[in-house]
């Protein structure tokens, strides 16, 4: 019923198309009109298609006459012009769609159409990518079009940040007509070239911040998310943390770690790998407490110590030594399970990354206490509207759906696709696909066909490479550890004969050209030249263009770029992301993935039907076996894969759901703090609330003043507001409105005291110093309550349920604590005397003193120009080392 109306009606994706087809008509019906301008008419449509929004057309209104105008400037500036298929991929991204463009249809080019047009009301458009060489790269690349047209483009790198300018030389040549500038510049451009890390850690760093000028970015407008997939679903497991050391101690970590090994799997511990999980047996809890002298692991003094050997265990059976880490220069990295690359300063939390440095016999760092965080799910959803283009999404079109409420939209290619998809090859063993792998290798090699071979880790890519040095097949392999060099060797991996080993995503997002690059064969042809001139490249560049044309010729007889997978990922789409390399452009092209049963997916979800029979057959090592049926069970296997890590992720986003409305108001609270000067309202309300509790302690409103305890009631109030005022039994208001009246003379003594431009820079310093400290504490206190939280649906309570009740009342509780220590330390300050501080204190900026005192402390002398030492008491009177408290950002 449905596949007849589908024949009829089309898919949705066939109906869109349609749609977007008469636009592409209306873009290009304004060429005959937009060709003849001169370059000074061009340039001023940008001013004119301001002012037309300015009178209240919409973007909607403007965009054929605007996609037609970059279309006619990017073939002037840069020679190349939009297809019709590109107009329609920027048409997906200008309405917050996810654009599915194959490898080499110009997506690069493609987003100058979305984000000229969405960076014309001046709120700004940023442009993310998932490293920095391709921010550097494709600002470079794109912004002589944005330069010619007017508007200016930042450019967001790891420890810098750039503009791009054209009359600005760099004396090195990566950074060429980019310019350095400040951060806050950078976000302030029309558009902004960054890295999703990038952006969510100065969105964290921001909303740390003490002054409201140093704020570097601005609203959230829009984004386009280039490589989509990689960083909105690969990515979001893993929180962006900012931390800061905790001071326990690391001796616990290598105790627990000379015990892992006398333990045995099965009996003391059971592996799970499909959930990836280990956990301790009954024999396995009584053989720690013995090795550890504990008592009874299950105590609640001992909750930490059973998740520490949790995690000793998880760091030495689930996770392997150049596969999920590396270790170098004495360090634990880990290695990105999608794109096999190191990822240098990222850490595992919750103490696996010091289980891993023991298990390796490193230094242990100290663990980390969570100062900020946030997910890259939340951080995106923030903007007003978000767009992602990418070789891969539609098999993830659910997921991008329920999250992210993105539409997947598959753009068809310029040319027909003319690659050939092998079926898969099946082999008992891991010995037999490699030595078949190395077989056709070496043909291909012979004559003349490029190769790319795809593997899923460090230690299988090193693997291969040994064996074809045996064979003395030149090649080379690129993996871990990214670098500008990776994207030059992938852009000539298309040259004839050339075999590239890469893991997985290696040099994702440049195009493997057939016959080469022309420019890398040019700087290759001038690499032993330390200097030459711009007139001797170009000549070179000429020789070289002729030289990749022949051995283009000689590539496509040989059948196109061939890609060789070594084994099936987890995800269809990395798989597709892997067999995308190949066949660009309409290019001819091949690809054939190599599997045995004992590779990890094989073996976890259910190869044993599959080598039965192979046995029964007599099959041996060498023998492939091919059916339509295995591939579709291999298929199959990954459907339940990414069906299982999408209810992770959206578990995942379920619980910091809860999270992120507690962030955006503490962040909202924060930022009110920041932009105000007078917060004595704020103050009294604080007060207020925080008398209210005390009296309803001491004095209930529901009970005789005669019942009241007023003894404890001045204790208390004296302890709070430092106080001594006359209590007495009256009526609950009476009393109330006296107690206010007495806490707001008390403060305006200690302002006049202080002075009221200190009082009122101390109250902002006071209120931003307490919110910190209390949310870094909530933060701890959350994360305890997620990892504790799943054991109650064991008492058939809903753990996400009853997280969000506790997670409520919890910031309930933070709420009043921030307030309650926020009036105490400023009804408690008082100015340091400077007889008692002048033999401790070398110069400094005035500083004062916080310390107990009540209505009839003296007025002292500030001390001016005194040093305190990093590790001296704080002079707030917070009880904290200076270093950790008023001195954190000194």
């Amino acid at each position: 019923m449905f596949g007849i109306l589908t024949k009829i009606i089309g898919t949705k994706n066939d109906r869109e198309l349609k749609r977007m087809w008469s636009v592409v008509e209306r873009i290009n019906s304004f060429e005959s009109s937009v060709t003849p301008l001169t370059d000074d008419q061009l340039k001023a449509k940008t001013g004119e298609f301001r002012k037309r929004l300015e009178a209240g057309e919409g973007l909607d209104d403007i965009l054929p006459e605007a996609f037609a105008v970059v279309r006619e400037t990017s073939l002037r500036v840069l020679n190349m012009r939009h297809f019709d298929v590109q107009l329609i991929g920027g048409l997906t991204l200008h309405e917050g769609k996810i654009a599915e463009m194959k490898t080499g249809e110009g997506k690069t080019l493609v987003a100058t159409l979305p984000v000229y047009l969405n960076a014309l009301d001046g709120h700004g458009a940023h442009v993310v990518t998932v490293n920095d060489y391709l921010a550097k790269r494709d600002a470079q690349w794109m912004g002589p079009v944005y330069h010619f047209l007017g508007l200016s483009v930042g450019i967001i790198q790891h420890e810098s940040s750039f503009q791009y300018d054209p009359a600005y030389h760099s004396e090195d040549s990566r950074l060429q007509h980019l310019r350095p500038i400040d951060r806050k510049e950078a976000y302030l451009s029309d558009i902004t070239y960054g890295t999703n890390n990038e952006f969510g850690f100065d969105y964290l760093r921001d909303n740390m911040r003490y002054h409201i000028n140093d704020y570097v970015q601005r609203e959230q407008n829009f984004a386009i998310v280039d490589e989509v997939d990689s960083i909105l679903i690969d990515e979001a497991r893993t929180p962006l943390i900012i931390s800061g050391p905790s001071e326990e101690s690391t001796d616990k970590y290598y105790v627990i770690d000379k015990i892992i090994p006398k333990l045995n799997r099965e009996t003391d511990y059971t592996v799970d790998e499909k959930a990836k999980s280990v956990m301790l047996t009954e024999e396995g809890n009584i053989k720690v407490e013995k090795l550890l002298g504990a008592g009874n692991l299950y105590d609640p003094s001992n909750i930490e110590l059973v998740h520490h050997v949790n995690q000793g265990l998880k760091a030495h059976v689930l996770f392997s030594r150049d596969v999920d880490y590396i270790v170098k220069d004495n360090e634990v990295i880990i290695v990105d399970e999608f794109t096999g690359r190191l990822m240098p300063g990222r850490r595992w939390s919750d103490g696996l990354h010091q289980a891993v440095e023991a298990k390796e016999g490193v230094k242990i760092a100290s663990e980390n206490q969570t100062l900020a965080t946030i997910t890259f799910q939340n951080y995106f959803r923030m903007y007003n509207k978000l767009a992602g283009m990418t070789g891969t999404a539609f098999t993830e079109a659910e997921e991008f759906a329920k999250i992210y409420n993105l539409d997947v939209l598959v753009i068809p290619t310029n040319k027909p696709m003319s690659r050939t998809d092998y079926a898969d090859v099946v082999y008992k063993t891991v010995k037999g696909k490699f030595d078949s792998v190395i077989n056709e290798i070496e043909d291909c090699h012979k004559k003349g066909q490029p190769v790319l071979v795809g593997t899923i880790s460090i230690e299988k890519s090193e693997l291969l490479s040994s064996m074809l040095k045996k064979k003395k097949v030149p090649h080379s392999v690129l993996n871990a550890k990214y670098h500008e060099k990776e994207a030059e060797i992938v852009t000539q991996a298309g040259r004839s004969g050339t075999v590239t080993i890469a893991t997985n995503m290696a040099g994702r997002g440049t195009d493997i050209v057939l016959g080469g690059n022309p420019e890398g064969v040019a700087k290759d042809m001038l690499r032993e030249r330390k200097d030459y001139t711009e007139e001797e490249f170009r000549k070179t560049l000429e020789k070289a263009r002729d030289i990749c044309a022949q051995d283009r010729d000689k590539v496509i007889a040989a059948g196109g770029l061939h890609i060789l997978g070594t084994e099936r990922h987890e995800a269809r789409r990395i798989d597709n992301q892997l067999r995308g390399r190949s066949g660009r452009q309409g290019d001819p092209g091949s690809s054939r993935f190599y599997l045995s049963l004992e590779d990890d997916l094989m073996r976890i979800f259910g190869s044993d039907k599959i080598s039965g029979i192979m046995d029964k057959l007599g099959m041996d090592d060498s023998q492939p076996i091919e059916h339509k049926w295995i591939t579709k069970a291999i298929e199959t296997s990954q459907k339940r894969v990414e069906a299982h890590n999408f209810d992770i992720r959206k578990h995942l986003i379920e619980y910091d759901d809860v999270m992120n409305k507690q962030r955006t108001e503490i962040y909202s609270f924060r930022r009110e703090i920041l932009s105000a000067d007078d917060h004595r309202d704020k103050i009294m309300e604080m007060a207020e609330t925080v008398l209210d509790d005390v009296l309803s302690i001491y004095c209930p409103e529901d009970k005789h003043p005669e019942e009241w305890d007023m003894k404890a009631l001045g204790d208390a109030l004296y302890g709070q507001f430092s106080i001594r005022a006359g209590v007495e039994a009256k009526k609950f208001e009476e009393l109330r409105e006296d107690l206010i009246s007495a806490i707001k003379q008390a403060h305006e003594r200690k302002e006049q005291e202080i002075g009221p431009e200190a009082t009122r820079y101390l109250e902002k310093m006071i209120l931003l110093q307490v919110l910190d400290s209390h949310w870094k504490d909530h933060l701890l206190s959350m994360d305890h309550l997620k990892e504790g939280v799943g054991l109650r649906g064991y008492g058939q309570r809903d753990p996400l349920v009853e997280y969000k009740k506790e997670a409520f009342d919890i910031f309930a509780d933070l709420s009043g604590r921030v307030a309650s220590e926020v009036v105490s330390r400023l009804m408690k300050i008082q100015v340091a005397r400077e007889d008692t501080m002048t033999r401790k204190f070398a110069p400094r900026p005035a500083r004062v003193h916080y310390g107990r005192g009540g209505e009839d402390a003296r007025p002292q002398t500030v001390v001016k120009d005194r040093r305190v030492g990093r590790n001296d008491p704080c002079i707030c009177g917070s009880g904290k080392k200076y270093k950790k408290c008023c001195g954190v950002n000194s």
